[in-house]
């Protein structure tokens, strides 16, 4: 089979980084290129501008550009994709807002030259506005480039499954899928606007040039639909296959289901290291539904791995290469065998020689824990470790009202039984009871709110990890000061958060560190906290204890690793998966129905026996040993640590 040129596969041109910062900076340099070519020949810069989470490291780096470059905005017109409807610029979840906070309020642009539908407009008067919209931009010269990022529909600005190739800025009908996207930012699926102004695909593919952004695993498979499907209304992004002067930025993690990504030697030549050769096998046995040992040379041919059998086969030996690679992630010990256990023939671990070990999880949210390897820990508790866990943020955001105002109810029932400063217990009680009567959807609690919700994910999270052992006095709130905003947006993350990190480190001198490697929680949680444990791990690198740390990446809470990835599989017995769902279930704000479930319906407590079970069966499936279920970890390059 004769391997497809890249053009042939990709009908819409991408741009791959390793790093989403890498891909936003080096989209921020073209659009400063853009904005200066213009200022040079004495013309505006007509920029067409998007929204949400996949634009802002461009934003922060122009900003950077303007504060610290002399990028000047003076010549620049903008035109955002879309807004909200109804709504008003000051709300929290305003696209008016978001721009302002992003970027406009940090550059010389000029007033007059920032344009973004109107979410205040009378309805009757929206099809006349829509039209004056389109008309604006003509009258600045058309859009020199538009940036855009894409929904899991597919959609750009919000133009939804059924948008047509011609259609232009309009009042347009939310798709449930985007409403529930979108329920995070808006506390909730019921508060989210039904309806949107929006430019339309015509709108779009008349900008000169189009740039799309996409970042993080989530993003994946619709980017792959877009790149390499068929043109459809069903994924507006696909138009752009038509486009003169598209391209796709994406991060390693946004690419992995491109064909070049997810199966390489199909359009070029590879290098067969053991990582690709381990990648390819698994792809093959996957594909064709085959147990590793029971793959023939034909398989190899006819699925295009001939240079693969050629100069690492023949199929027999190749086959069981990779499967005794793949049995050998295998372990019920995960923090190694005390000597009195070892057996002759057992493979030796990374700092096997340290038994019980000092073991430090990190949970970015108080339930991340348990999620994502509460059958792990249970484990390395029943086998004598010194488990410490360290929850880095409150989580509080994600606490619904009800909840605190039951506590706040309890507090007061208390206190008044042990006469505990009534006065105080009277007024505590009025200010919930009267705040959170009169909130509106997306406003920031106050700090009594705040540290009652705070202090009910704390409860759980004690009440989680003494169900699977953890002696409460190895549990650590960090409570790191990026999260504590009170609101969805949080800070950057600052000197004081990587201090906290180390600070504890250096405390516990772990011999493994377990951190949550899955970046695609709604509100980048996750990857804020596994960035302060990289700074702080590189800040530490030359303590003595450190050689013998390894560090471990889990995932479980929003996608799970893929065989070929994992390093090391816990086998989870039928009865720790029911300990482990017990532990979850200890997190009762979160039960029934999470304040930010994000684009996944299922309980966070089904999502973790799902993926567990579907690990186990892909190891079954490929011939590997039977079991209930599995969790899967990476090992991080403690040389390497940078998102």
């Amino acid at each position: 089979m004769t391997p497809a040129t890249l053009s042939e596969i990709e009908l819409i041109p991408c741009h791959v980084f390793r790093r989403a910062q890498d891909g936003s900076r080096a989209v921020a340099e073209q659009i400063a290129a853009m904005i200066r070519g213009r200022a040079t020949e004495g013309k505006n810069c007509v920029l067409g501008l998007a929204t949400g989470s996949s634009p802002t490291g461009v934003y922060d780096e122009l900003v950077r550009m303007h504060r610290e470059e002399d990028l000047s905005f003076q010549n620049v017109v903008t035109f955002n994709l879309d807004e909200y409807f109804p709504m008003q610029p000051k709300e929290l979840q305003s696209y008016v807002r978001f721009m302002q906070e992003h970027l406009f309020d940090h550059v010389d642009i000029l007033p007059e030259n920032v344009h973004i539908p109107d979410g205040t407009i009378a309805e009757e008067e929206v099809a006349d506005y829509c039209r004056r919209y389109e008309s604006l931009i003509v009258e600045s010269g058309g859009l020199d480039l538009q940036l855009l990022g894409i929904g899991r529909t597919g959609h750009i600005g919000f133009n939804e499954p059924g948008s047509g190739k011609t259609s232009r800025t309009r009042l347009i009908t939310l798709d449930r899928v985007t409403r529930r996207d979108a329920a995070s930012d808006f506390y909730g699926e019921e508060n989210v606007p039904r309806r949107a102004i929006t430019m339309g695909v015509g709108s779009i593919m008349d900008a000169r040039q189009v740039v799309l952004l996409a970042w993080g695993e989530g993003k994946a498979k619709i980017v792959a639909e877009a790149v390499e499907g068929e043109i459809s209304t069903i994924v507006a992004a696909s138009f752009l296959q038509k486009h003169s002067n598209a391209q796709f930025v994406l991060d390693e993690a946004a690419a992995e289901q491109l064909t070049r990504w997810r199966e390489p030697w199909a359009v070029k030549s590879v290098e067969w290291t053991e990582e690709t050769v381990r990648k390819a096998v698994i792809w093959l046995a996957e594909k064709l539904r085959k147990p590793l040992l029971k793959l023939t040379s034909e398989d190899y041919n006819e699925e295009g791995l001939q240079d693969l059998l050629a100069t690492n086969g023949p199929a027999y030996d190749l086959n069981l290469r990779i499967f005794r690679d793949l049995q050998g992630t295998i372990t019920g010990w995960p923090g190694g065998k005390p000597d009195r256990r070892k057996q002759p023939g057992d493979r030796p671990q990374s700092g096997d020689h340290i038994f019980p070990k000092r073991i430090l999880i990190f949970s970015p949210h108080p339930d991340d824990d348990v999620i994502s390897m509460g059958g792990t820990l249970i484990r390395l508790v029943d086998q004598g470790h010194e488990v410490h866990v360290a929850y880095q943020t409150s989580g509080n955001i994600a606490v619904f009202d009800e909840d605190a105002i039951r506590f706040a109810e309890f507090v007061g029932e208390f206190n008044r039984r042990f006469d505990v400063d009534p006065a105080r217990t009277a007024e505590l009680e009025t200010h919930i009871d009267e705040f959170l009567t009169h909130k509106k959807p997306g406003q920031v609690d106050s700090e009594e709110v705040q540290f009652i919700k705070g202090m009910i994910r704390r409860t759980e999270a004690r009440a989680a990890t003494r169900c699977c052992g953890v002696s409460e006095t190895n549990l650590h709130f960090m409570d790191m000061p990026f999260y504590e905003t009170g609101r969805v947006r949080k800070k950057p993350l600052g000197e004081e958060d990587v201090s906290i990190t180390v600070d504890l480190l250096r405390q516990v001198k772990p011999h493994q560190i377990y951190a949550a490697g899955d970046l695609s929680d709604p509100h980048g949680t996750h990857r804020t906290c596994l960035n302060a444990i990289f700074q702080a791990c590189q800040a530490v690198e030359g303590d003595d204890w450190y050689d013998d740390c390894q560090v471990w990446l889990y995932r479980g809470a929003w996608q799970e690793w893929g065989p070929h990835q994992i390093e090391m599989a816990v086998p989870i017995s039928p009865v720790e998966l029911m300990r482990k769902r017990v532990a979850i279930f200890k997190h009762e704000s979160q039960k029934d129905k999470a304040l930010f479930p994000g684009n996944d319906p299922r309980e966070f407590w089904q999502r973790a026996e799902d993926r567990n079970r579907e690990t186990a069966e892909q190891y079954d499936q490929l011939g590997l040993a039977e079991y209930e279920a599995m969790e899967g970890f990476v090992s991080w390059d403690k040389t390497n640590m940078e998102l």
